[in-house]
């Protein structure tokens, strides 16, 4: 009797190189195969086991950015096959395998650590034209590696800064490692509408590895000049975006406190303007539930890109009131603990606002403030009135009242 076997084999052509790789839980990693992409071939990526090798992604279409979950394949400037794991935990930690179909291949031993000093996620708020901080820490182990700030962008992710190559140095940027206190620190000076979006801040393992253990995410807001509108009014916010983030990349605004989209209410007017990279909404018939902060953002498939942070500011039905000099008022004026309280008389609101102007611009020792935190109300009272106190105030936070005082002689 003729008996015929079949085996089939899982064959990974070439030699197989072997690097170890360690992450933060919470944090992401980055390896660079230093193997060429190959756009005429198939790229994959697979993960150990159950004592075999299963497919997490496996290119179909020759895209250079490939993405299932937290897992993302992609051909960095040079052409080299790159992959990109975010969100780590431990159960993370085993064996992959990266490669191109009939070209190379190279296993990945990733071993993923808790650690206090790793995997936070920070958000940092500035207005144009000001510096922006923020500082990265890491493990004691990693005082002698290159500390380096990479940024997202669409399908991609570029070395922004890094410690040791001046040839990445930017304009206006500036870092300081204090490997005392393991604290990696970064300031953008002039901070520009280009400037906003996610940094990856951490440490580029090349003694073992051509590997970088992402630490940090930044996520870098700008904040825009306020938008004003009258109760029952409409207001319009202005959304720049840089254009590599092309017609594949939804435009969002959402409010910076809620997590749901806010673009499909019938109030808002949607327009994304690809030609000079603008997406504007613009709000009909606003309420003081409209008031507070937005954020313009941008879709990376799952993921999003916040930008910029603007703050709707309405401006309630004018108060009229008419006092005689000597007399005593009140004016009470809401509140909100998130933003700065608003007391100054101006013709224009946007001149106390956009100064923060407080109670001390108004330099008058009939002027006091009592602050009832818990009701959402502070009272501005002021004694011993004179004629020239008249005149139009404003009082508030992010909703602010228009009042129109006017004093006159008995």
């Amino acid at each position: 009797m003729n008996i015929l076997l079949i085996f089939t084999f899982f064959i990974i052509s070439g030699a197989v190189r072997c690097i170890d790789v360690i992450g933060y839980s919470g944090g992401s990693v980055l390896v660079d195969s230093h193997k060429l992409w190959h756009s005429d071939v198939k790229q994959y990526l697979y993960i150990w086991n159950n004592y075999k090798w299963n497919i997490l992604i496996k290119n179909k279409d020759s895209r250079k950015w490939i993405k299932e979950r937290r897992f993302t394949l992609f051909c960095t400037e040079n052409g080299h096959l790159m992959i990109f794991i975010r969100d780590l935990n431990t159960q993370d930690s085993g064996k992959y395998l990266i490669g191109v179909d009939d070209k190379w291949s190279t296993k990945i031993i990733l071993k993923v650590k808790d650690d206090s000093c790793c995997g936070a996620s920070l958000r940092v708020m500035v207005n144009t034209g000001q510096t922006a901080n923020f500082t990265c820490q890491y493990s004691q182990d990693y005082k002698s590696d290159d500390k380096i700030i990479l940024k997202k962008g669409n399908e991609m992710i570029e070395t922004f800064i890094s410690s040791t190559n001046v040839k990445t140095k930017k304009e206006r940027l500036n870092t300081y490692d204090d490997t005392q206190n393991n604290l990696f620190s970064v300031r953008i000076t002039d901070v520009r509408l280009e400037d906003a979006g996610v940094y990856l801040c951490g440490v580029y393992l090349n003694k073992t590895s051509y590997s970088y253990s992402i630490l940090t995410a930044v996520h870098l807001h700008i904040m825009m000049s306020p938008v004003f509108g009258d109760e029952g009014g409409s207001a319009q916010i202005i959304c720049p975006y840089d254009p590599i983030y092309t017609s594949t990349s939804q435009k969002l605004l959402k409010s910076c406190t809620d997590k749901n989209t806010l673009m499909e209410m019938n109030r808002w007017i949607v327009n994304d303007d690809m030609t000079a990279s603008v997406f504007s909404v613009n709000i009909t018939g606003l309420t003081a539930e409209d008031a507070g902060k937005y954020c313009c953002a941008v879709t990376l498939e799952t993921d999003v890109i916040y930008l910029y942070t603007h703050l709707i500011i309405i401006i309630k039905q004018e108060l009229l009131l008419n006092k005689s000099e000597g007399d005593n008022m009140s004016m009470e004026c809401k509140h909100h603990a998130e933003y700065q309280k608003v007391f100054c008389k101006a013709h224009e609101v946007s001149m106390c606002v956009n100064d923060g102007v407080s109670l001390q611009s108004i330099r008058d020792d009939g002027f006091s403030l009592s602050d009832e935190t818990s009701t959402g109300v502070f009272t501005v009272n002021i004694s011993h009135l004179r004629e020239e106190h008249s005149g139009i105030y404003w009082c508030g936070s992010h909703i602010i009242t228009k009042v129109h005082l006017n004093v006159t002689r008995e």
